[in-house]
């Protein structure tokens, strides 16, 4: 005899992983928040980038046009995997199904978006993709006050608007958010107000300069990361998969589950990437 798709257990099918895993980790992940989210089939995705445009010159009527080149680059992503596996005894899976699988998928799914949020905003050895403290060419600014005012911060955005780029995040460790949630203004009717606004501890009233500000375990602490819009990219290879098997744990008669994705990183513009230290 062999299982079939009309036994019931349309729940652990892979048109399934995608609701248990992969929805709950672009709504939990830092990382997907502040990112350009892209889905591929392709084991390795390549990111076209221009990284100085062809040049143009003012010239006199019926002059002859100096002809110039782009130079082309690019990006390559090849997402390597991340998994998570639970190992849960026949009747909790059996007997409470669906309840099980949607508690073991998301508790899969919360682990795997913090594996993703190390990676993105710390260094983890490889397989993990290399992440923003990897980053070759990112700009480091170090001010012992960095958090007491919003100049370090509007620092950042000067190198980064002069490079024709923007910030479009600011992702701070929890010191470094507190910090910045007790610093007050001082100047004129504006004394003893929050850097964050009104009410700091709402995340979403949490704004420098404009920008939301969001918080991350996974950044060094005291530390701030600009990230640039439109120049961090994670790589997701569509084959997140959600499987379950008994063969390993026979004899105890437990069933293992086992969530898997391929998830990589892009960063196309490193030196509009800022990072921010107090030391």
């Amino acid at each position: 005899m062999s299982m079939e798709t009309t036994d019931g257990n349309k729940a652990w099918l892979p048109e399934e992983s995608f609701r248990l895993i992969v929805q709950p980790l672009f709504s939990q992940s830092v990382a997907f928040a502040v990112s350009n989210v892209i889905r591929t089939r392709a084991e390795t995705f390549r990111i076209p980038l221009v990284t100085a445009d062809p040049t143009a010159a003012w010239v006199e009527e019926a002059a002859e046009i100096t002809a110039s080149d782009a130079t082309l680059s690019e990006v390559v992503v090849t997402p390597p995997k991340v998994a998570g596996l639970t190992v849960v005894s026949r009747e909790l899976a059996e007997d409470s199904n669906p309840a099980a699988a949607e508690a073991v998928g998301a508790g899969l799914s919360r682990d795997i978006g913090r594996k993703v949020d190390t990676a993105f905003f710390s260094s983890v050895a490889a397989p993990a993709p290399d992440g923003l403290a990897d980053l070759a060419g990112r700009v480091t600014l170090t001010n012992a006050a960095a958090f007491a005012s919003t100049d370090v911060f509007a620092e950042a955005l000067s190198i980064v608007e002069g490079q024709e780029a923007d910030i479009g995040a600011w992702v701070a460790s929890p010191s470094a958010a507190l910090a910045l949630a007790t610093a007050k203004t001082s100047d004129g009717m504006s004394a003893n107000v929050n850097l964050f606004g009104p009410d700091p501890t709402q995340p979403t009233a949490r704004q420098i300069l404009g920008r939301p500000v969001l918080v991350s375990p996974y950044v060094a602490a005291d530390h701030v990361f600009g990230i640039p819009a439109g120049h961090c990219h994670v790589v997701v290879r569509e084959q997140v998969r959600l499987e379950r098997d008994a063969s390993a744990f026979f004899t105890s008669d437990q069933i293992a589950i086992k969530a898997t994705a391929r998830i990589g990183f892009g960063f196309t513009y490193p030196g509009a990437v800022i990072e921010i230290a107090t030391s």
